[in-house]
């Protein structure tokens, strides 16, 4: 397992100081591992089929919007 080290400023030292019980490493690990799901899930629901089709179909809005209005700043300038 590999380790992490933080740097922590004197004050938030001090007040995790307070708190002697909360054993940090259990914690900050249990958050990251959390983290890590969410953002496995989200880079599979941004990967799936569905998605993949949305991204084609607003990219192509956005290609038709442009083209459009490139058209009439052309004509505007004429």
């Amino acid at each position: 397992m590999a380790s992490l080290t933080f740097v922590l400023d004197e004050g938030l030292k001090e007040r995790m100081a307070r708190f002697a019980w909360v054993n940090w490493s259990v914690l900050v690990r249990e958050v990251l591992v959390e983290k890590e799901r969410k953002f496995k899930d989200l880079v599979r629901r941004l990967n799936s089929e569905e998605e993949q089709e949305l991204i084609k179909w607003s990219v192509d809005i956005g290609r038709r919007a442009k083209k459009g209005r490139f058209k009439k700043l052309l004509r505007e300038l004429s």
